[in-house]
């Protein structure tokens, strides 16, 4: 999750009330809709920005929640919105949680930053508990739109994918994948950690 030209730092007080935050809301909607969380889960988002996702899912059920991303300024917001949580500055490749220490992992709007898809894929892995699930909240593209945007948003953005192609990636590392949840142009992939990992 190295720092990309979209400074989300320097827009991290008004994010949730700019036109990013408001897009995004569609996302967080699968996300709190489809990821079943038990009381006392730890949960680590992934990307966690301003911390909406962490502060509502505490509102649902009485997690452990955790956080990581790479923008300072946004972390600031996300420590004052959920204080009693664990926020850190890190990148998604390379975290200092141990072994199969998370229930689940969430990923809204951020997997298609990151820089190194195939190192996140393995690191969520060896984070995740036995059963554990990842969900990933990403746009949903048609081909031509996706292609012309990867073209176009590569080295700036980063790169989106199709459930599919994620299904694809996910399942090389080691992940089953369990379906995925659309509305409109927002996906929520799902996949968990066999046993057997």
């Amino acid at each position: 999750m190295e720092k990309r030209d979209f400074k989300f730092d320097k827009r991290a007080d008004k994010y949730d009330d700019h036109f990013e935050g408001r897009m995004s809301r569609r996302f967080y909607e699968l996300l709190y809709r489809y990821t079943g969380l038990k009381k006392g889960d730890r949960v680590l988002d992934v990307g966690c920005g301003t911390g909406t996702i962490l502060k509502t899912f505490s509102e649902f059920e009485n997690i452990e929640g955790h956080g990581i991303d790479v923008e300072p300024q946004m972390l600031s917001v996300a420590r004052s919105k959920c204080p009693d949580m664990d926020i850190r500055e890190c990148s998604c490749e390379d975290t200092p949680y141990g072994d199969s220490y998370f229930d689940t992992l969430t990923a809204c709007m951020a997997y298609h930053h990151f820089p190194d898809k195939d190192a996140f894929a393995k690191e969520a892995l060896r984070l995740l508990k036995p059963n554990g699930r990842l969900y990933i909240a990403d746009p949903a593209f048609p081909h031509p739109v996706r292609k012309a945007l990867n073209l176009m948003c590569r080295n700036i953005n980063g790169e989106f994918f199709s459930s599919q192609e994620m299904r694809s990636r996910f399942e090389k590392q080691g992940f089953r994948y369990i379906g995925v949840q659309k509305d409109r142009y927002a996906q929520l992939v799902i996949f968990e950690k066999p046993c057997s990992n």
